[in-house]
């Protein structure tokens, strides 16, 4: 991470970004001003976080059916299960950490994972970034891993950027919240899942998306586990194509989730959800 003041800031002028930007404005917009949202916002924020749960696990290899991720009520059986717990209590838990986010995103980076280890890791490797040695468990992610000195430094940086604000864009900053942490795969486990639910944090507290409708998590599943990793290398190869790339998809993630939440709102209003 750069030590400038708003190190974010020029990844907002490289090209094409600003037109991502502008897109996910009116996708986000749309979604927002349909008349359903008046009245059953509620709905559809619960609605989001399922469907939002669904699409993180379905990247960290446990592809269910939403129906099947609706109606279980045991995530305990297996690695599959236990991704998908995980998931879902991640989505719950990313909306009481907002006020927590900008002032200690390390706390909440640690409560995330702590959150998504639930009662399936034992000892001291929960909820703290790895020791040197330590090994990762992360199913997707198969790029050279940082040591964990580097990690405990780019962490440090990103938390620093976070604290600071910018004038970045909200896409900008999510993305490149989500890339690092992807990237750094700060912890024993669950990375992934942690980095999604981190982008989550960032958006919604950013004032883009506050209802927590536009579920990135549901873009990034519906693109794909190989054009995510795809534009994610764009990201770890620190260019400024593969970095607008990563941006760029990221900005397509969020705008299938509002495509996903318009059409649950038409549902509802149809009287067919």
């Amino acid at each position: 991470m750069s030590s400038a003041s708003d190190p974010l800031a020029a990844l907002g002028a490289l090209p094409g970004v600003a037109e991502s930007v502008e897109s996910v404005r009116k996708a986000v917009d749309r979604v927002y001003g349909h008349r359903v949202m008046r009245r059953r916002s509620g709905e559809i924020t619960s609605e989001a976080a399922l469907r939002g749960a669904r699409g993180s696990a379905a990247l960290s290899g446990a592809d269910w059916a939403l129906e099947e991720v609706r109606r279980r009520t045991d995530f305990g059986a297996d690695p599959e299960a236990l991704a998908v717990g995980a998931a879902l209590r991640l989505t719950a838990e990313a909306g009481q950490l907002l006020s927590i986010w900008r002032q200690s995103p390390m706390r909440v980076l640690a409560r995330l994972h702590l959150v998504a280890s639930g009662s399936a890791e034992a000892g001291d490797v929960v909820g703290r970034p790895r020791l040197a040695g330590e090994p990762v468990d992360e199913p997707l992610v198969d790029l050279p891993l940082p040591d964990a000195d580097e990690a405990a430094g780019r962490l440090d940086g990103l938390s620093r950027v976070v604290i600071a604000g910018g004038s970045a864009p909200a896409l900008v900053t999510a993305a490149v919240v989500h890339g690092e942490l992807l990237a750094l795969r700060p912890f024993a486990s669950y990375n992934g899942l942690v980095a999604r639910a981190a982008e989550r944090i960032v958006l919604i507290n950013s004032g883009l998306d506050p209802k927590a409708i536009c579920p990135a998590e549901v873009g990034h599943a519906e693109q794909g586990s190989e054009a995510y990793l795809e534009a994610f290398k764009g990201y770890v190869s620190g260019t400024a194509d593969g970095m607008a790339a990563w941006i760029a998809h990221c900005g397509r993630a969020i705008e299938l989730g509002a495509r996903e939440s318009t059409a649950v709102c038409e549902a509802l209003q149809r009287g067919a959800a």
